[in-house]
């Protein structure tokens, strides 16, 4: 496995991925607990992982659309 690119992170924090976003932590935890966004355990810390936040993004309606 060639690791030459270590900026590459399989999954964010919960303040990673409110950043990335552009969300607060409420509207997150509402996203998880609707079962929307997938986040995991690990330990006491959740991580959602980069490609559950990036399916996320996708299933988002675009403006303009019904909702």
């Amino acid at each position: 496995m060639d690791n030459s690119n270590t900026d590459y992170k399989a999954v964010l924090s919960v303040n990673e991925t409110c950043q990335r976003a552009g969300i607060g932590r409420t509207k997150l935890y509402q996203e998880i607990a609707s079962g929307r966004l997938k986040a995991r355990k690990c330990g006491r810390r959740t991580i959602i992982p980069v490609t559950e936040f990036e399916d996320w993004l996708g299933r988002l309606p675009e403006i303009g659309e019904a909702q």
